[in-house]
């Protein structure tokens, strides 16, 4: 079974939970909505990177990375489709002026400058297994932290090479943790998120709804007490709310950790007309900007629910 087909087959455990898909437009809409059009027919966006001047996504058909600044109504591509070897992309990150993009399905992964420029890549250890490198979150100290959906380990990437040179070098990922409860076949290891004090990192898994607490002076990873929510994809930390996105429900479920981060309360759950596949998630300001990946159909490999590739912008509170 292809690492695709295997998503497919779990995809479709939930189906039914899968939204209504409802034509676009870049119009604001009733209640804040406001819909953000990607110009790709192909653009399939993953995952949402942002700062204070620009938002980002990627391709999961075939590469590209989209851009546009912050409050525009569109994303224009960026990175065209192919290039470096760069035919998927899943998670996107911001660190200082690198963009860190994850290859999904390819196990590759890249870093590039604000201007576009190559800054490294890097493949999975040539082992055999399947891989889907999914996610990045960004430690304090400038560190890269990537889930491997498919393998159960966490890969570093040391901020010295993040933002080193300008080299286009090839390197091999680094398993720097070991993660626990794995099931084979499965989507497991998702969304990963530092925490404002530095000292852990907080991993959604997407088969089992798992969340999990790595402290990284010590390396314990230890299962927070929290309700299974399945199908967690993307993530966003703020302070103690954890925003996830969840993909084949449609919706952004929030939680509520508490100060150690060993427990979680649900404390919101929220979808909007036209959601289709809400696999990435991203502060901006006092919004929230979600994928509208239409990944479920693409899995299948039916055509387009739209034609039209969007993000949506929804208030934050």
């Amino acid at each position: 079974m292809s690492p695709r087909t295997a998503l497919l087959a779990l995809t479709a455990i939930s189906t039914a939970m899968t939204a209504f898909a409802f034509p676009a437009t870049a119009a604001t809409r009733g209640g804040g909505l406001a819909t953000i059009i990607i110009n790709g027919a192909n653009a399939y966006p993953e995952s949402i990177a942002t700062d204070n001047r620009y938002v980002y996504t990627g391709s999961i058909a075939d590469g590209t990375v989209y851009c546009g600044r912050l409050g525009s109504k569109t994303l224009d591509p960026f990175l065209p489709a192919g290039r470096d070897g760069r035919t998927e992309v899943a998670g996107i990150k911001i660190s200082g002026n690198r963009l860190v993009v994850a290859g999904a399905f390819t196990g590759r992964l890249f870093t590039y400058t604000s201007t576009g420029e190559l800054v490294a890549s890097y493949s999975v250890p040539d082992s055999g297994e399947k891989t889907l490198v999914n996610d990045e979150a960004i430690a304090s100290n400038g560190d890269v932290y990537v889930t491997d959906s498919f393998r159960p380990v966490l890969y570093r990437i040391p901020a010295a090479e993040v933002h080193g040179p300008v080299t286009g070098a090839h390197r091999t990922l680094q398993a720097a943790y070991r993660l626990p409860d794995y099931v084979a076949g499965q989507s497991n290891g998702n969304g990963i998120v530092a925490t404002p004090d530095g000292k852990s990192l907080i991993i959604g898994y997407w088969y089992s709804g798992a969340l999990y607490r790595l402290t990284l002076a010590t390396g314990e990873i230890r299962k927070i007490t929290a309700p299974p929510l399945p199908s967690a994809d993307g993530m966003v930390l703020r302070g103690n709310t954890l925003d996830i996105a969840r993909s084949v429900n449609n919706e952004i479920t929030t939680v509520r950790l508490s100060r150690d981060y060993t427990q979680a309360t649900v404390v919101g759950e929220r979808t909007y007309p036209g959601a289709d596949t809400t696999t990435g998630v991203a502060v901006s300001g006092d919004r929230l900007l979600v994928s509208n990946s239409q990944m479920n159909g693409y899995l299948r490999g039916d055509p387009p629910a739209s034609p039209v590739f969007t993000l949506e912008s929804l208030p934050l509170h």
